[in-house]
């Protein structure tokens, strides 16, 4: 597929992406050469290949959520560059 000029500004479009005019053109050719890499992959034999999300065998590798000993409040506020009454001192961000 022959990307053009249109084609990148209408994908930026969708993206809501600002793109320059001066690379238009550099975006087209890589997105051109994105698409043959992609029709390239159709080439390939996949029969009895399983659908897969991940090319590795993956297994959930979060932790169990047990409970356990968690900070004390005077540990966790120790390297605070502020603090007050127990808590966390942060700047006001929002203007009253």
């Amino acid at each position: 597929m022959k990307v053009d000029k249109d084609i990148v500004r209408h994908v930026a479009d969708l993206g809501r992406l600002y793109v320059k005019d001066e690379d238009v053109d550099a975006f087209a050719e890589q997105l051109g050469e994105v698409l043959k890499w992609a029709d390239k992959l159709q080439e390939l034999d996949l029969d009895g290949v399983e659908p897969t999300a991940h090319a590795l065998d993956m297994k959930n590798v979060f932790r169990n959520d047990e409970r356990r000993e968690s900070l004390s409040t005077e540990k966790a506020l120790e390297n605070a560059p502020d603090k007050e009454d127990g808590y966390f001192k942060v700047p006001r961000i929002i203007e009253e």
